[in-house]
């Protein structure tokens, strides 16, 4: 598995990249999607909504676990990647190219915050 040098993490296994206009995309790590095994279903956060740093704001299911989805950093929901709702086992496939949903962030500056690939890599693998 390979982790993204130019993306952020968190501790509950979601990656988080930043756009040029400012705001984030975020969906869950490889070491994650292999965790959980074979997607089958994925709850988005409402677009519109704020949600807190860690808050829980999604469900992703797989055959072996139904695992709560948590926002990176607080902001609002700006946008849901709708095709992962037909197509849910895409997260499998390419984790770092399926996003999960886009966010502006309360504090453009707390991205800097989260962990890099090495310290990621440290906690996933621990």
């Amino acid at each position: 598995m390979t982790t993204p040098q130019d993306l952020k993490y968190t501790a509950t296994h979601e990656w988080v990249r930043a756009e040029s206009d400012g705001t984030l995309t975020a969906g869950i790590t490889d070491f994650a999607q292999d965790q959980l095994g074979d997607i089958v279903y994925v709850e988005f956060p409402k677009a519109g909504a704020h949600y807190a740093q860690g808050a829980p704001c999604g469900v992703i299911e797989s055959v072996k676990a139904v695992s709560d989805l948590y926002m990176p950093l607080g902001g609002v929901v700006t946008a849901v990647n709708e095709a992962l709702a037909k197509t849910p086992e895409r997260v499998n496939a390419e984790a770092y190219g399926a996003w999960l949903f886009k966010f502006k962030p309360d504090d453009p500056a707390g991205a800097g915050a989260l962990m890099d690939a090495a310290a990621y890599d440290r906690h996933a693998h621990k």
